[in-house]
């Protein structure tokens, strides 16, 4: 047992080893899962802070947040100016996507119901899973998680056209979040992505504060909302982007962009155990169909070689 979590420790924090490591080990799928877990206890969170702090307040707190810790357990600045300007740009570019992206998302859920959120979020994963899927088989599956994601999500196409131009630039930016995020876990190989994307939540957490340090404000001074602004930043900027670098380094960004909708099945696994919801027979459909989907895609032979315009 101790050796295990040295060698976890060891990768984590960047020391170098000739052998595979236990987190070599551990299958990427599964990194997947524990993202998707942690996506959905942030939430938990939020609802709280909700009540006390504005939308722009709570997006301000989660980055924020998640930056302070990335800055003391990474110091990824150091990281940031000795790497490439190449690799530079992409660190840059995917922290203006995390503050715009967790921006508009509490925006559009402010205003509209999640799932139907939820849904137009999959639009930028579909897109990237039909690019590159490359085979037959391929795109039977990801006709399976589509149908599945349409029966796990409450879509309402009614509301206020504002809020649906928020959640619209949210999918958008999440698909910019999965192809920059892909690059970052796999740019300049023999250091540690992590410390890139660390350096990513600092740049998130000055261009997010225009938006929303004044309705942070409150906060501040509130133990309870500032108690759930942290957690809000560990359990949905910190575990799940940590979790999801460590998938997208051995994934696909066509695998990983399927694997999405594994997060309303996820959600309906959750609502079972922690809050013994039981779901319909349509929910326990949509789950099977998107479980068949993920279970027949393959990643073909090239698929997961280093992104094209990533610095060697």
């Amino acid at each position: 047992m101790r050796d295990n979590v040295i060698t976890i420790m060891n990768e984590l924090t960047g020391n170098k080893r000739t052998a595979p490591t236990l987190m070599d080990r551990v299958p990427p799928h599964l990194y997947f899962v524990g993202s998707a877990i942690f996506h959905y206890l942030g939430p938990s969170f939020a609802v709280l802070l909700f009540a006390r702090v504005p939308v722009g307040g709570v997006a301000w707190l989660r980055i924020v947040s998640a930056a302070a810790v990335f800055a003391l357990w990474r110091k990824p600045w150091k990281s940031f100016f000795a790497a490439r300007p190449s690799t530079q740009k992409i660190v840059v570019a995917l922290g203006v996507v995390f503050a715009l992206m967790n921006y508009s998302f509490y925006v559009a859920i402010d205003r509209l119901p999640l799932g139907t959120v939820a849904a137009i979020e999959f639009l930028g994963p579909i897109v990237l899973a039909l690019v590159n899927g490359r085979s037959v088989r391929n795109l039977v599956a990801l006709v399976f998680a589509i149908s599945g994601v349409y029966l796990l999500t409450d879509i309402r196409l009614a509301g206020d056209p504002e809020a649906f131009a928020w959640a619209f630039a949210n999918a958008a930016l999440f698909l910019l979040y999965i192809v920059l995020a892909h690059r970052v876990a796999r740019a300049e190989p023999g250091t540690n992505s992590l410390d890139r994307l660390g350096a990513a939540m600092l740049v998130a957490a000055v261009v997010v504060t225009p938006l929303g340090l004044i309705d942070a404000a409150p906060a501040l001074v509130d133990p309870i909302a500032l108690a759930a602004g942290i957690g809000v930043g560990i359990s949905s900027s910190v575990i799940p982007y940590v979790f999801d670098q460590l998938a997208m380094a051995r994934l696909s960004r066509a695998t990983y962009a399927l694997f999405i909708a594994l997060l309303p099945a996820t959600a309906v696994a959750i609502g079972i155990v922690v809050l013994h919801q039981i779901p319909s027979v349509v929910e326990l459909i949509g789950v099977a169909l998107v479980v068949l989907g993920v279970g027949l895609h393959r990643q073909t032979p090239d698929q997961n070689q280093q992104d094209p315009g990533v610095a060697p």
